[in-house]
């Protein structure tokens, strides 16, 4: 099953169909407000179908190619990710510029980046801070004309996050991972629309799309010995990968058929590749792995949440965190949110 339908409709979807024994591919994001989220990890644990969430960035050979890299430049200690680019494109009844329908931009969009985060780190986010815009595409976007409108969705943006440390304690500090992610919806021809760098205590790592190239640099070496002079050139060392082809990146190009090359640097093709995979494994009795799991898709969305949350600046819109809904999804919701109270409840009274 596929479900790609606009967003609010994701996590019913998910709950509807999620206790038979298929194989679900949801698009991100799993859910959009705070209800949805509780809603998914209440039913999670009797969900019976293979659930795999779609988040292609992973797969960008690009990013890929950055997380293969990532041992080469030592403890990370900060992750920029900026993405420079158009606004969002017409879509039936405009949904995605719908506050309430959409999840507005830090869950719609920008729950790709925040599993880039977690992927890159291999840590959970401590806290967060935004700024924000809203408004500057209004005209762009018509929202004059659409009434269900009302609440104009973010433009651009800067969070700031920090990871959990290893260890919590006096050192904590020095043990974090700062990260820091910037959006710009209005940002048309820049030279990269996507920038990602990754610097650690031996090295740095770039990522550049669509010029599809990883750039790996090392900390300069003991050539370095006068350190009242910057490092000289030839004390530090730069590798450049070419990721527009793909045999840097992955070893089953030849499997993926030239057709079916899709959008997102191929991305997609390469997720759907591993989707196959993992659903003929299932079929020969092994266990269903998914490159990103519903947990994975939940946990992106309670940080796009927590950095609406965590709005700081004047343009802030001071809300709770809901999602349009309908009769039967909000029964559908409230049944499941409810059957989880009961079971608690019996099992407090079990004690």
């Amino acid at each position: 099953l596929v479900i790609a339908s606009p967003n609010f409709m994701h996590t019913p979807q998910l709950l509807r169909w999620g206790p038979h024994h298929i194989t679900i591919i949801c698009e991100k994001p799993a859910a959009i407000s705070e209800k949805q989220v509780a809603a998914l990890k209440a039913a999670q644990p009797n969900l019976k179908a293979n659930i795999w969430v779609a988040m292609e960035y992973r797969f960008m050979p690009a990013i890929n190619k950055l997380v293969q890299l990532l041992p080469h430049i030592g403890p990370i200690k900060k992750v920029a990710i900026r993405e420079n680019r158009y606004p969002f494109l017409t879509k039936i009844e405009e949904w995605n510029k719908d506050v309430d329908k959409s999840g507005d931009t830090l869950v719609e969009k920008c729950c790709h980046f925040f599993d880039l985060f977690r992927l890159i780190t291999a840590k959970e986010m401590a806290s967060c801070v935004s700024k924000v815009h809203r408004g500057l595409l209004s005209d762009h976007y018509g929202y004059d004309e659409t009434a269900d409108n009302s609440i104009p969705i973010i433009d651009s943006a800067y969070v700031l996050l920090d990871f959990e440390p290893d260890a919590p304690g006096k050192n904590a500090t020095q043990q974090s991972i700062l990260g820091c992610l910037e959006l710009c919806m209005f940002a048309e021809g820049s030279r990269h629309q996507e920038e990602i760098a990754v610097t650690g205590m031996r090295g740095r790592l770039e990522a550049y799309l669509p010029e599809n190239k990883v750039f790996l640099y090392q900390r300069p070496t003991s050539l370095w010995t006068d350190k009242s002079k910057p490092p000289p050139q030839g004390s530090f060392s730069e590798e450049v990968y070419d990721c527009s082809d793909l045999r840097q990146v992955y070893d089953f190009v030849d499997e993926l058929p030239s057709m079916h090359a899709g959008y997102h640097y191929c991305s997609t093709a390469i997720e759907w590749k591993y989707l196959i995979d993992a659903i003929n494994d299932a079929a020969k009795g092994e266990k269903f792995v998914p490159e990103v799991s519903l947990e994975d898709g939940i946990k992106a969305v309670e940080m796009g949440i927590a950095s609406l949350n965590n709005i700081t600046n004047g343009d802030s819109t001071p809300r709770r965190v809901t999602a349009h809904s309908t009769k039967s999804a909000d029964n559908l919701l409230d049944l499941v949110l409810n059957s989880a109270l009961f079971d608690e409840l019996k099992l407090n009274v079990q004690q």
